[in-house]
């Protein structure tokens, strides 16, 4: 949605080679940024904010579904999941909506086609806002993070406790390789989300306390702040194929082929350096 929303507005201002604040209505007062560049900084700090909120979510139940089942099926249900994304979206717009109330300024970023929140230079209603809001990026970030890796360690300990290929099963079992692409895809992702948040919070704190005025990498910030909404569903694609699993059975195979062979006979020289399944 954020995408389908703000792409348009860059591709007009290319095509009509005029910044977002030539192509919408001007400003109330000279020297405010039109409403055109106003709503796409809107857009782009919701569209930011809203998206890591609903990971959050996902990252609180996949840990509590892994590691605290009965609490999970006991309290989580369906309605309450149904409730949580129009939350999380209704509070993100009201607090995003602060700047067109005049706590902090909207800001046009060269070359005429970015519009986010000044983040730099101005005093404490102008970067109280870029400061909150990188505050609360840093803490979903950390939580997301913690909740990933516990949600990490609990599928690791599940893959440790398959039995190995050859015994006979009782009752239904789990696929041996399913624990670990969750594994494996949920790491990646975690990575390739804090990188991509990093950026915009390291250089909202420079701007605001050590009064660092760099456009340039402001913008780079926000760029790296696009590319995870662009590399997310590449990185589901790819990392979720039966491809990518017969990569990682061969690489296992030869790492436990090398430890054996290091090892050479004796008590230890069948230990498994991954998991069973791997």
């Amino acid at each position: 949605l954020g995408k389908c929303l703000l792409s348009p507005i860059v591709l007009a201002a290319y095509a009509y080679n005029r910044s977002l604040s030539e192509l919408g209505p001007g400003g109330r007062s000279e020297g405010e940024p039109g409403l055109l560049c106003q709503l796409f900084a809107f857009l782009m700090a919701f569209f930011g904010l809203a998206p890591t909120l609903l990971l959050l979510a996902m990252a609180l139940e996949c840990w509590l579904s892994l590691g605290h089942p009965y609490f999970y099926r006991r309290h989580l249900t369906r309605r309450l999941g149904a409730t949580l994304g129009p939350a999380a979206g209704g509070l993100c717009a009201l607090f995003c909506a602060l700047p067109l109330l005049g706590f902090g300024v909207p800001m046009q970023y060269c070359p005429g086609t970015w519009c986010f929140i000044r983040m730099a230079g101005g005093g404490p209603r102008q970067l109280g806002f870029p400061v909150l809001y990188a505050s609360l990026m840093g803490l979903l970030v950390l939580a997301i993070g913690a909740c990933n890796v516990s949600s990490m360690r609990h599928l690791y300990g599940m893959a440790r406790r398959q039995p190995p290929r050859g015994t006979p099963a009782v009752g239904p079992t789990v696929p041996h390789m399913e624990e670990l692409d969750h594994l494996v895809l949920l790491g990646l992702m975690t990575v390739l989300f804090t990188i991509c948040s990093l950026p915009l919070i390291i250089r909202a704190y420079m701007g605001a306390f050590a009064a660092d005025f760099n456009e340039n990498a402001d913008l780079s910030a926000l760029r790296f702040l696009s590319v995870n909404s662009i590399v997310d569903p590449w990185v589901f694609i790819i990392f979720r194929t039966s491809v990518f699993r017969m990569f990682i059975r061969r690489v296992c195979r030869k790492l436990n082929s090398r430890k054996a062979s290091l090892k050479g006979p004796g008590p230890g020289g069948d230990s498994q350096f991954c998991p069973p399944g791997w």
